[in-house]
């Protein structure tokens, strides 16, 4: 894995920002609402799943215009369905999942489906038990340097290196910026600066 001496450290843990467990299930469960519909195109269906999991107020503005559109472009949809890595994020995040493999093939989706459908929003909840700061730090900081490799290999033309899966990579990088409180921002505005 290539590597760059002058790549700045993250935030450390005193600077970062600790998302409350209550927010990360939220986070969680309308990031797998919007890739379903993402995947399926099935309009219907999300509104189910909205009530189903009782999740009207988990979305963010660009989410909430994204599920109400009852026909959303192509690019929309596919852009959505990238979500499922986020929500792979989280599932470790909150525990839910043991580990955070490395970032070089799609995650599992029948088990966040499954995961999801067994829990529901309320189980997911009581499961839950959000991962140590320094975790979600060591983890961030991790996949921004593989992020930076991923980049620097497209930037020449070249494959990612050591198999690493660029949009799982960018995925997950977003996910865990949003982790740690990276510049404050929104889930609709992360940055993934490399």
């Amino acid at each position: 894995m290539p590597t760059i001496d002058h790549l700045p450290v993250i935030e450390p843990e005193s600077e970062s920002t600790r998302r409350n467990t209550k927010l990360v299930v939220q986070r969680t469960v309308a990031l797998a609402i919007v890739a379903v519909k993402g995947e399926t195109g099935d309009h219907a269906m999300g509104q189910a799943l909205i009530r189903q999991f009782d999740a009207a107020g988990f979305f963010t503005p660009r989410e909430r215009a994204f599920m109400d559109d009852p026909d959303p472009s192509d690019r929309d949809r596919t852009n959505f369905a990238w979500r499922y890595e986020g929500v792979h994020v989280m599932l470790w995040a909150l525990g839910i999942s043991p580990e955070l493999e490395r970032p070089d093939h799609i995650c599992d989706v029948p088990f966040i489906a499954n995961t999801l459908r067994e829990l529901g929003t309320d189980g997911l909840m009581r499961r839950a038990k959000l991962r140590p700061q320094k975790e979600l730090l060591d983890a961030a900081d991790l996949i921004y340097r593989y992020d930076w490799a991923a980049v620097n290999a497209r930037l020449k033309g070249e494959e990612p290196p050591a198999g690493l899966d660029k949009g799982v990579v960018y995925e997950w990088h977003y996910a865990l910026n949003w982790l740690i409180g990276y510049m404050d921002q929104d889930w609709d505005d992360i940055s993934t600066d490399t």
